[in-house]
């Protein structure tokens, strides 16, 4: 991975750029894991009293168009490192025909003179966008500045103990995809294009954060399967309804943690 912020940045827009021009918004339409797991970050996020929000990281745009469709007296901003991405993005919400929401290209590092302090009373981040910045205790700042007194952060981040794929990789005898996540650098999930990112323990996810509160923190796909295999369970809703509600009830034990994705609820004090 080149050292070098500029450089890093733009391998990591050149990735999603090619993610849109590849298809990646009709892959995820089709996708009843990721669909699954975006309605509960929608459910939990949707608990808390918002006005002006900042979604950072919205790719096509699934979340901005939707959020903006339902609550048509707030204002969503949505911001992406990727050019293409935002193409798309605004495309949904222009012909969705919605005045409320927008989509500008920029990276954590600009949004402070993009909008200003105490810009936002939520902002939220899904499917691990944050996994992509080069400093999480630098972005937290940066979420922290963005956000007025009481402002809420619902976060997700792609974890770096993901137990099941470790111990399934492991008994396949594929040890290097195995141990992937827990290296200083991750290559991303594609077998032939590298996204130079970061997995985050809970742990290391709270101490970037440590000037928020916490309000809540939820894993997912810790027996529910990640969203890559959703080949294997879309011909099966029984089987996969049964793993997610498996998730659902070992939230206050450790096992919470194990899952591909982890969910902070942070508070602005």
């Amino acid at each position: 991975m080149n050292d070098h912020p500029d450089n890093y940045y733009t391998e990591v827009s050149n990735y999603y750029n090619d993610d849109a021009r590849l298809g990646f918004e009709d892959r995820a339409e089709l996708n009843s894991i990721l669909d699954k797991i975006r309605n509960d970050f929608r459910r939990i996020t949707i608990k808390y009293p918002f006005s002006k929000v900042l979604e950072i990281g919205c790719g096509p745009g699934f979340d901005v168009s939707w959020y903006a469709e339902k609550y048509p007296d707030c204002h969503f901003t949505a911001v992406d490192i990727s050019p293409e991405m935002i193409r798309l993005a605004q495309q949904k919400i222009d012909d969705a025909g919605l005045i409320n929401a927008e989509a500008i290209v920029s990276d954590e590092r600009t949004l402070i003179d993009k909008f200003g302090e105490e810009s936002f009373d939520l902002i939220y981040v899904y499917f691990g966008a944050l996994n992509t910045v080069q400093d999480l205790g630098r972005s937290a700042g940066i979420i922290h500045k963005l956000l007025k007194k009481n402002g809420i952060a619902s976060l997700s981040f792609v974890n770096k103990w993901y137990m099941r794929e470790l111990l399934v990789q492991m008994v396949k005898l594929n040890f290097k995809t195995a141990f992937a996540r827990l290296g200083k650098v991750w290559g991303g999930y594609s077998v032939d294009r590298h996204l130079p990112s970061h997995c985050y323990s809970p742990s290391f996810v709270r101490k970037s954060f440590a000037q928020f509160g916490v309000l809540e923190r939820k894993g997912y796909s810790i027996f529910y399967p990640p969203w890559y295999n959703d080949h294997k369970v879309r011909n099966n809703p029984q089987k996969s309804e049964a793993l997610w509600q498996k998730d659902q009830r070992i939230q206050k034990t450790p096992l919470w943690s194990m899952g591909e994705y982890t969910l902070f609820v942070f508070k602005k004090l």
